[in-house]
């Protein structure tokens, strides 16, 4: 992170300046009604505003909370220590760790040096940022968006090692300028930004982690993660021996726990790809139907029709 918005957010508060002055306990009225545990947008967000950032609050235990919006906090120096639904999370520079509505959240106090931003994000957020940059359908994307939802039994966190990962740092980094020092036409880059950040996330699905009650999430987000990188040409046995699962426990458990065959799965991956090249190169019918892993022309364009109504051609003219 760049040495001047570091040093900004690195400036103490007034609120943290009364802990360090003998504060013991966080000003729940900043946070949430009296008799409540739930830290409300309402607070925090701005009237009209989808999303804001503010520094974490250091020096300080956080007690357990929920919250009613998705946060995202993303680790600028040092670590902080989490609690979340009885587990312990270490957020370290650079990572990124991102809270369904619903999980329980207890933070230990952080020293002066380690800064984290939160974001405070209305679900809604996700949606304008994403359809703005959406090309293709996403099993994975609209999966993992699903979960931050609050939808599918989600995950309680994600949390993304993503450190190494330049391009997550940079469009972390522009999040927070603009948010931090107020752009113009800033809600349509923030949004812009969060689809692209998520669009990068989804290529680094081998640095995430997620809590042991979502195993279930874990399982489905590392089959959709293949799918999405071996559609072509990938096979079932591959992906059984990638995850060291027994062939046949494996088809069952797919179809069980997403409600569609492995077969499914490729295939409608194959077929919104087929559509976006369609939509967006010159690229002619038959070289779309190899591309995209079918060798059977007639086989591809009879199951393109039944999904999207009409021969790839006129799909074609039509968009």
């Amino acid at each position: 992170m760049t040495g001047e918005i570091l040093e900004k957010l690195q400036e103490i508060t007034p609120e943290e300046q009364r802990i360090l002055s003998g504060e013991k306990t966080i000003e729940k009225e900043i946070y949430m009604e009296e008799n409540s545990n739930v830290i409300d947008a309402t607070k925090l967000l701005e009237a009209g505003k989808l999303i804001q950032v503010r520094t974490h609050t250091r020096f300080i235990h956080f007690p357990e909370h929920t919250h009613n919006y998705v946060e995202m906090i993303y680790m600028c120096s040092g670590s902080t220590h989490h609690v979340i639904n009885g587990e312990d999370v270490i957020l370290k520079q650079g990572e990124l760790l991102i809270l369904n509505q619903n999980a329980v959240q207890e933070i230990y106090p952080a020293g002066e040096g380690d800064v984290a931003v939160n974001f405070i994000i209305l679900p809604e957020f996700f949606d304008y940022g994403l359809k703005m940059i959406e090309t293709e359908e996403n099993q994975l994307r609209d999966f993992i968006v699903d979960c931050l939802r609050g939808e599918n039994h989600s995950a309680g966190y994600l949390h993304f090692k993503v450190a190494e990962v330049l391009p997550v740092q940079n469009l972390l980094e522009n999040l927070i300028w603009t948010i931090v020092n107020k752009q113009p036409n800033k809600r349509s880059i923030n949004q812009a930004t969060m689809g692209l950040l998520f669009l990068q996330l989804m290529n680094h699905m081998d640095k995430m982690e997620t809590d042991a009650a979502s195993e279930q999430q874990k399982f489905i987000i590392q089959v959709l993660s293949y799918v999405e990188e071996h559609y072509k040409s990938g096979e079932l046995t591959e992906l059984a021996e990638e995850l060291h699962f027994d062939i046949y426990w494996l088809s069952k458990e797919i179809r069980k726990r997403t409600g569609k065959t492995y077969t499914d799965l490729v295939q409608a991956k194959r077929l919104s790809q087929a559509a976006y090249l369609l939509r967006t190169t010159a690229m002619n019918v038959i070289d779309i139907s190899m591309a995209v892993g079918y060798d059977n022309i007639s086989y591809f364009h009879r199951i393109f029709q039944k999904k999207y109504g009409m021969t790839p051609r006129r799909y074609r003219i039509s968009e």
